[in-house]
């Protein structure tokens, strides 16, 4: 009898341990999900959930689940220097998120990191690359995004109040596995000396984040270039982000500037759609000319990434008020493209290549761009200070074309402004680290200038910005010429104001432009 007891106890006691082996793999759930409860997250808003939250993912990640947030639970999130490995779908629902950034162990420590379980590959046995390159001499495992450096080489020197010496000559391309570069994302570099090539595999599969309201407390650092980057990192290929929203409360009269909230780097096929994000209020510190200047701070950024899409996404607070800093970012980039977005500002920093916005509106800072290949705006408001910002601390270059298409140029949303379509400057005398172009040929189709509060003595909106106003004669000497537009094609511009255009304050430069209407 005894020994019955004995082992009908040790039954009990197996039986009890492998439910809760099974308990922590699939989370006690119903349906195959794992939710955050299920790890000892409470949701009152006020205990720091964190720890439930990552031993929740990680268990999804090894049985392959969904994981889900609890309906109506509020997670509190500190400043532990951790964060949560996401590699399959996730529904957050209704379930709000307070991200503490007062008090952190690491800025840059992401609370949420979506990743591939496929691992990247150092690619060894290419040596050069060409500018369009259409063939690489490699075999991989998948198709894959690479990345591709040389050390030796530097770009995107920076003039003015952030100056720098450059960067490391950087791009990013997708190929097949047997190394067929995809044109829509060309090689733009001659690489005589490669230092660093990366393979990342796309995933086959989509991965899908849901919902969600994440709301940061803002740090209240000083006011110097040390970003904070607390939000959701994507760095897998084939994501979706479907209805998140994202706020900030607590902002003070100081602050470090963000990355950005959403993040898309080292990846390909990422869309954000159906979401609500905000813009930052903007700081102002000493920049590297010892001079003041304002701190760009985001909550999107987009690095070394191709495809990306924003689609049917909105800014929570005003895109015209100026004491936001614009909210979106990118570096290294290639195929963005924006449709039904209202956002204070599209921006490409370092260089993007094919970009298209439609069916939106742009804010205060507009549409900010360097970059090659073709840029296409269509049936978009535009209510910047310029319809087109060519960003002089990079050059003011494009090399390729811009397309205008069904458009509205309002400048500065009704204030008193003067009209441009395209603004930049180049002296000729810096070396920003390649030839600097304006478009070889803008074309521009159907665009109305809403020109109803002009400057004093205004004479009608500029196609052009007056670029180099040393340069008004045959004397002037440049160091690195500049390359100016070749052609300039005109149809249905109706401006406001009912005053003709004139090509640029600047007509010397320009003279050489062909416009035709």
């Amino acid at each position: 009898m005894k020994t019955c007891v004995k082992f009908l106890l040790v039954g009990v006691l197996f039986w009890v341990s492998s439910q809760t082996m099974w308990a922590e793999v699939l989370g006690e759930t119903k349906d195959k999900v794992i939710y955050y409860s299920a790890y000892g997250a409470v949701g009152d808003g006020v205990t720091d959930d964190f720890d439930a939250i990552i031993k929740a993912h990680a268990a999804a990640n090894k049985a392959g689940l969904k994981v889900c947030a609890d309906a109506g639970a509020t997670y509190y999130i500190g400043g532990a220097d951790k964060t949560a490995e996401v590699q399959t779908d996730t529904d957050w629902g209704n379930a709000r998120f307070i991200l503490d950034d007062t008090k952190v162990e690491n800025r840059r420590a992401q609370i949420f990191n979506v990743s591939s379980q496929l691992p990247s590959v150092e690619i060894t046995g290419v040596e050069t690359l060409i500018k369009n390159q259409k063939k690489l001499d490699l075999s991989l495992l998948h198709h894959s995004f690479v990345v591709v450096t040389d050390s030796t080489t530097r770009r995107y020197i920076r003039l003015g109040l952030n100056q720098n010496r450059g960067s490391f000559q950087t791009d990013v391309f997708v190929v097949d596995k047997e190394g067929h570069v995809d044109m829509k994302t060309p090689i733009i570099w001659d690489f005589e000396n490669i230092t660093s090539m990366v393979a990342y595999p796309i995933d086959t599969h989509t991965l899908t984040l849901r919902g969600g309201h994440f709301i940061t407390i803002a740090n209240q650092a000083e006011s110097r270039y040390t970003y904070y980057g607390r939000g959701l990192n994507i760095n897998r290929s084939n994501v979706i982000v479907d209805g998140l929203r994202h706020t900030i409360t607590d902002e003070l009269d100081h602050g470090a500037p963000y990355t950005g909230f959403i993040s898309v780097s080292s990846c390909s096929e990422v869309t954000v759609q159906n979401c609500s994000l905000s813009g930052h209020k903007t700081y102002v510190t000493t920049g590297s000319a010892n001079k003041p200047v304002s701190m760009g701070s985001y909550d999107i950024s987009v690095n070394r990434s191709t495809h990306v899409t924003f689609r049917n996404c909105k800014q929570e607070n005003d895109i015209h008020d100026r004491t936001f800093w614009g909210i979106f970012g990118s570096n290294y980039s290639k195929n963005i493209l924006f449709d039904t977005v209202a956002f204070s500002r599209f921006d490409a920093h370092m260089g993007v290549a094919n970009a298209t916005i439609r069916n939106s509106i742009l804010g205060h800072q507009g549409i900010n761009i360097i970059g090659c290949g073709v840029f296409l705006i269509e049936n978009t408001q535009v209510c910047g200070t310029h319809f087109i910002n060519l960003r002089d601390d990079y050059g003011s270059t494009w090399e390729g074309e811009v397309i205008i298409r069904n458009c509205e140029y309002k400048p500065r949303n009704g204030s008193q402004s003067d009209a441009i379509l395209i603004n930049g400057s180049n002296s000729g005398q810096h070396d920003f680290g390649y030839t600097c172009y304006m478009p070889e040929k803008i074309t521009v189709d159907g665009l109305f200038i809403n020109d109803i509060h002009p400057v004093d003595n205004y004479q009608g909106p500029k196609l052009f910005a007056p670029f180099n106003r040393n340069k008004t004669d045959e004397t002037y000497e440049e160091k690195y010429p500049y390359v100016i537009t070749r052609e300039v094609e005109i149809k249905n511009m109706t401006i406001q104001s009912g005053k003709s255009y004139i090509v640029s304050r600047n007509p010397f430069l320009f003279r050489d432009v062909r416009i035709t209407e």
